[in-house]
Formats: C-alpha cells, structure tokens, sequence
C-alpha cells in the first residue's frame, strides 16, 4: 500500500525526469525521446531553487512514520540535493563546456543503442533532437565564461566536439535502414553538424581566453564526502589511505613480479614487459574482451558466486566515436532501468579517429592481455553488467535515478578482488595485471584529492600517474582531465572496495549468509551511498 512519503518519492521522481528528457531515455521512461534538455540559465537558477525546496519537505518527514526502506529513500534524497548545494556556488555550467554537448550526443546515441521503439519513431525522436542541438550550444556560448573556464577542460571538450561533427552528419543517419528515414535524420544531423562546428570554434577561442580554476577546493570536496556520500572521511584522510594503498600494493607487487621474473627489478619492470604483450588491432582488443567476459560469467555460474538474472546479456562494443577523445578506458552502459531489458554495453576504449600508428599502440599496450581478465569482470561480471542487472530487479523507483560511484565503481574494484581470491585469474601475470588495475585505483585517490586541494598542478600529475602507475602518456594525459573535470570520482573506486569488503567481513562473521547471499543483498539494494548501502544490508 502506498505511504505518505511514497507519494513525496514519486513527485520528485517525475520532475527530475522532466529536468532531464536525455537521462528520462537512457531510464526508458516513456514520452521523453524527442526533447533535450533546457539548458538556459534561467532553467539553471530554477531548478536550484526547487532544490531547496525539496531539501525543506524531505527533511520535514519524521523517521517515526518511516519504515527502513523509506528512510533510506529519504536519505538518499537529501543527501544528493545536499551534494548539490555544496558544487551550486561553483557553477559548474558556466564553467564546463561538456555540460552543453553531452545531452545531444548522448540523448541521440542512446535512442539507438536501446532501440526500445520501431525505427521510424527513432528516426522522429532523432531529428527532433538534433535539431534542437544548436539551441544547447548557443545556451553554451552566453553560460559559458573565460575567468571560469578551465583552458584544460575547454580543451577536452573541443575533441569531443570535433568528433561530435562526424557523428552527426555521418554515423547517425548510417544507423537507419529505411531511405526516408535516413534522409530524415542525415537533414537534422547536417543543421547538427554545423552547429558543433561552430561550437568548435568558439571552444578554441575560448581555450585561448579562459583563466579558471579546475580545483573545486579541499573544503568542497572533503563536503561532497562527508554530506552526499555520507563517509566520515575529509580529503586529506582519503589522501593518506589512497598513500598507504598504494604502498602495501607496491609490496604485493613486487613480490608477485619476483615470482613471474626473479631479476624483473621490481613490479613497475615487470609491467613493462606485460605491456608488451597485447592485441594486434583495437578489433582484437574487443574480441579478447568478449572472450574473457563469457569466461567471467560461466565462472560466477559454475562457482554459485552470485545470482544470474533471467534474461541479462552483455555485448561487447566499440566505444562510441564521440567518447574516444575523452575517455581511454573501458566502460560500461546500463540497461534501461524503467523496462524489462536486462542487456548491457561494455564498451571497449577505441581510439580517436585519426589517431597517429604509435599512439594507437601505446592504448593496446593499455590493454595487454595481462589486465584484460580483470578488465571484463570489473566492467562485466560480476562488476558493473551483473550489478545494474540484477539491481533491477526489485529496486524502489528513486534508486533507479539515483547513485554514487562511490557503490557503482567501489563494487566493480571489490568483483576484481573476490574474483581473484575464488581463483578466477589464471596465473602471477593475470594476478599482477589485476594488481595494476588496483594500484592505479590508489594512485587516483592521492591524485584527485590533491589536484582539487591545489596540492598539484595538471601536468604534476601526468607526471605523477606515469610513474606510479603503468599507464602509457597519451592515458595519463587523458585520465588526468578526467580527474579535473570530475571531482570524487576517480577516488571512488578503492574507496568503495575497502568500505565493501569491510561489510562483507562483518556480514559473514555475524552469520548473516553465504558470500552469494551477500552478493545478491548488497548490489540488490541500488546505487546507494555506502553508509546507506550498509543500513539496506545490516539493519
């Protein structure tokens, strides 16, 4: 029977929906796949101002009247407007540019890649859209402004624009099979495609003008963990425990690395060499990743590690073109929450377009075949793919819109660790790959919190992550901005495992359940920030 506040959840629900049309698709909510998103400052200052009131009514509702599943719907509410009252007087949309380019790629894309209605209702929704792309653009242009942009961050939005061009005039249209169809879309995507183009321009003038800061401020960022990811942790205590990580691992490496070499000269020697071992082409490099996801899911099957739902799939893909400038490792693309389709979309970090025979190399070498198991179980099984399957299941409706990395990528790093403690990894060099991948976790976490404390400049910590970790220059490069553009993410990931693992001990200690049963109750109960997450798990 529905309660008072069930009735609260869905109001707020249904407007955050209509905030965001694109986001409402990639859900699969209905009645949304031709609008964008309305990107004007006045919409900006309007939905900021229903924040506070939504902040004001959540928090009138008493725990009294709650049971637990309400009350943890309530504070996931509040702590997410929470979040963002914290970022509102940096005014990240007048300083990101992604913010204006992201709705039209990803709102066409993911009409497509779904593919939830008949064609010919695609191609409308499509063209509708792109056609509405030059609006975004121009609410960028008069946002945007120079002594707030970051000259790094316009930069990375400028490749993604570029290839944003392409995409437009030519892979869109390609995806329809009906002529009029694709006339239809290939008219909208040229009015697309040049309005990216001039975008593209005004970015690289931009760039050349823009003075500001991409560091949001240690006492921003140590807010953002205390308030929306509800961690009793300040940026310089995440330092120290991404500093002491990364020691410890070091040690294990090296000892890993002895093993495979006795004279390997220590772990970061013996990762080079691993390095070299990788595929052929970035078609090989997808295919090595199919192979190793079937192997992950038949080992979850076969070892009763978790529950496989009925019906998931996860394909293995290409990264989508626009993607390729500004994101150089794997990713993952959920089903849609709001429908019954449980395929998902591991994409594999393709290169730019265009992009020089040495660099594409140095990305392979990124993806030798020494990480690539661990790879696949982090973004496929029981990483990201089981995870968002199987939460669909019986998730309350606000889970669904809502979620921290801090859960999201915390678990696929904690499927990396307890995939190799059931034996999935087959040797010491799949073992010291997979410890790579964690090592380059705790490497994140020192560098993210010092690049927005202030304690490190862009190019110290390119430096930083090419000699503490194994990443090649072109992926610190591209990995760094990330970081920048991306406040508290990048530190997630070992965060979320350590505090993961911590449930875990307690939950099998107080006998709770087998490791499986932990499995399903944990990734079942949504995205939630993790103290909320351990209140859904333990009471």
């Amino acid at each position: 029977m529905p309660t008072p506040i069930d009735g609260l959840l869905d109001e707020f629900v249904d407007e955050q929906l209509d905030d965001s049309p694109t986001f409402a698709s990639t859900l699969g909510a209905e009645g949304y796949d031709d609008r964008l998103d309305d990107l004007s400052a006045g919409a900006f200052e309007a939905r900021a101002a229903r924040d506070e009131l939504w902040i004001q009514r959540f928090g009138d509702v008493p725990d009294d009247d709650l049971a637990l599943d309400e009350r943890i719907d309530r504070d996931l509410v509040l702590s997410t407007l929470r979040g963002r009252a914290i970022m509102r007087d940096w005014e990240g949309w007048r300083r990101s540019a992604d913010t204006y380019l992201s709705p039209g790629l990803y709102g066409v894309f993911t009409l497509f890649l779904q593919r939830l209605r008949p064609e010919p209702e695609l191609a409308a929704s499509a063209a509708a859209r792109l056609r509405g792309i030059p609006e975004l653009l121009d609410h960028g242009r008069v946002n945007l402004k120079p002594e707030l942009a970051n000259p790094v961050l316009v930069r990375r939005a400028l490749g993604q624009c570029q290839a944003a061009i392409r995409y437009a005039r030519d892979l869109v249209p390609a995806e329809l099979e009906d002529a009029g169809d694709r006339a239809l879309v290939a008219e909208a995507g040229e009015v697309a495609a040049a309005a990216y183009e001039s975008f593209a321009v005004f970015l690289d003038e931009l760039a050349a003008a823009a003075t500001g800061d991409y560091a949001v401020g240690e006492v921003r960022y140590s807010a953002l963990l205390r308030e929306r990811e509800l961690l009793g942790l300040d940026a310089a205590a995440l330092r120290e425990r991404g500093q002491a990580a990364w020691e410890e691992l070091a040690v294990r490496m090296d000892e890993v690395a002895a093993r495979i070499d006795g004279d390997s000269g220590g772990w970061r020697d013996a990762v080079e060499r691993l390095n070299d071992d990788h595929p052929s082409s970035p078609e090989a490099m997808r295919a090595a990743y199919e192979d190793w996801t079937e192997r992950a899911r038949s080992y979850l099957r076969e070892h009763e590690l978790v529950t496989l739902p009925e019906g998931e799939q996860c394909l293995v893909e290409p990264s989508p073109p626009f993607q390729r400038p500004v994101l150089a490792v794997a990713s993952y693309n959920r089903p849609p929450a709001f429908r019954d389709s449980r395929v998902g979309h591991f994409f594999v970090p393709f290169p730019p377009d265009g992009t020089p025979a040495e660099e594409v190399r140095k990305r392979l070498q990124t993806n030798n075949h020494s990480v690539i198991p661990s790879i696949s179980v982090h973004e496929a099984y029981p990483g990201h793919h089981w995870h968002l399957s199987w939460a669909k299941s019986g998730t309350r409706r606000v889970r669904h819109i809502i979620g921290t990395s801090f859960f999201i990528e915390g678990w696929a790093l904690y499927a990396e660790l307890m995939m190799s403690e059931q034996g999935f990894f087959a040797d010491d060099r799949q073992v010291l790959g997979w410890l790579d991948s964690r090592i380059f976790r705790a490497a994140r976490i020192i560098v993210d919190t010092s690049l927005h404390s202030g304690d490190m400049s862009f190019e110290d910590a390119v430096t930083f992550m090419r000699e503490r970790t194994s990443l090649t220059e072109p992926t610190a490069r591209a990995e760094v901005g990330r970081y920048c553009a991306w406040p508290t993410q990048a530190s997630s990931y070992l965060t979320g495992s350590l505090e993961i693992e911590r449930m875990r001990e307690r939950y099998l200690k107080e006998g709770r359940g087998t490791l499986r049963h932990f499995h399903d109750a944990l990734a079942g109960s949504g995205m939630l920030p993790l103290g909320l997450a351990e209140r859904a798990l333990l009471g």
